[in-house]
């Protein structure tokens, strides 16, 4: 006689109806911020405005939106997650707007910039706790990588539209360039609106004690995963930043700056796509640690001026800080508590944007002290004090 057995359905490790719109959601996002910001760099030239004008706008996109991090970390650890994408979006859409129609002045431009930058805020936070619903435990690591590469994906893409529509000109002509954008930025929207809110909520509403900012920091590692994200993410900028004045320095010519940073962005993209096979392989905290020393050596090599060894030195770059600051996004969403993810996702993203305004600065002064290759040596001894942080302070279990 046969035993019919009833086999309970596994869940998947991805919920592809989650994680598909997020990563073109998450492509959209960074498409349309980076038409913007770049048109809004060269709106600045076209209006006549001081290099001051210039700093004092991109450092409003970056720090003016963090004073809200916490509040809307808490409102997405509610269950909010998809919602704060839609008004990320909207936000986004109704800066692209302003830049279209009022482009007129620096203050117009500045005001519309603190708008985009709020609106970004509230897509990234909300995307990564996404990320984190998309997936079970066992599928989270391969999810993140996805998004990592989505996000990558946007970033190259929003300037490469900007150059192929402003072709030869050295200023093109920014009101079509503000058209696009604002055509993206609706485009945008309407994928934001197919990231549905989750069944029902991860934490229930007003219930349970309120986990602290300073009990997030004081976990064990999690300041350690916090600093490093924000040395991992402004070494990037600080590449894209200087490279070209290293460039001239050294007497490489500009087209090969521009290979050189292509490289780089190629080669942390593929990297990010093998990310959950290497944390198999490695486990998180060696693969941490791995990514992190590479790209901290290659830093030491780029200040060799001889172009091959340049470009082996651009693509560990490439490979190290994109699977760090992947890294470090998995680990900090690992180490918070379920009821605190945004938050503590939040946090990373007011650490991201305030070292983003703070690092270039004092790189600055460090230039005029030691020279172009004495940043590339603070950068990489930058990088490893954050490695070494993290090795002290992992958690023992």
């Amino acid at each position: 006689m046969l035993q019919q057995t009833s086999a309970r359905p596994t869940e998947p490790d991805i919920d592809w109806r989650v994680l598909g719109p997020l990563l073109v959601n998450s492509v959209m996002v960074q498409t349309v911020v980076g038409i913007l910001r770049v048109t809004t760099s060269y709106r600045t030239v076209e209006l006549g405005l001081s290099i001051v004008w210039l700093g004092i706008i991109s450092a409003s996109f970056a720090l003016l939106p963090v004073f809200s991090a916490v509040t809307l970390g808490r409102y997405i650890d509610r269950g909010n997650d998809s919602r704060a994408a839609w008004m990320g979006a909207g936000l986004i859409m109704i800066s692209a707007a302003g830049f279209w129609a009022w482009p007129l002045s620096g203050m117009h431009l500045l005001a519309f910039t603190v708008v985009l930058g709020f609106g970004h805020m509230f897509c990234m936070a909300s995307q990564q706790m996404l990320a984190v619903r998309s997936a079970s435990l066992r599928g989270r690591e391969a999810a993140f990588g996805h998004y990592m590469v989505a996000a990558s994906t946007g970033q190259g893409l929003g300037p490469l539209i900007v150059g192929w529509l402003g072709g030869s000109a050295t200023v093109p002509s920014t009101p079509s360039l503000f058209a696009i954008g604002l055509a993206v930025a609706v485009a945008c929207q309407a994928t934001a609106f197919t990231l549905r809110p989750a069944p029902r909520p991860l934490t229930r509403d007003g219930q349970g004690p309120v986990v602290s900012v300073g009990t997030l920091v004081r976990l064990p590692g999690m300041l350690a995963m916090l600093t490093a994200s924000v040395v991992t993410v402004t070494s990037l900028d600080l590449l894209v930043i200087y490279l070209p004045l290293i460039g001239a320095e050294q007497n490489v010519d500009a087209s090969a700056i521009g290979l050189l940073l292509a490289a780089r962005s190629v080669a942390a993209l593929v990297a990010r796509a093998f990310y959950a096979r290497l944390l198999a392989l490695f486990g998180r905290l060696w693969l941490s640690l791995l990514s992190i020393w590479i790209a901290a050596a290659a830093f030491v090599a780029l200040t060799v001026a001889w172009l091959p060894s340049m470009y082996l030195a651009v693509a560990a770059i490439g490979i190290g800080l994109g699977i760090g600051s992947t890294t470090t996004l998995s680990s900090v969403v690992d180490l918070a508590p379920e009821a605190a993810r945004g938050t503590s996702l939040s946090l990373r993203i007011t650490g991201n944007r305030v070292g983003g305004v703070l690092v270039p600065f004092l790189a600055s002064l460090i230039a005029v002290a030691a020279g172009m290759s004495g940043i590339l040596l603070v950068i990489a001894l930058s990088l490893a004090v954050s490695a070494g942080a993290i090795r002290l302070s992992w958690p023992k279990s």
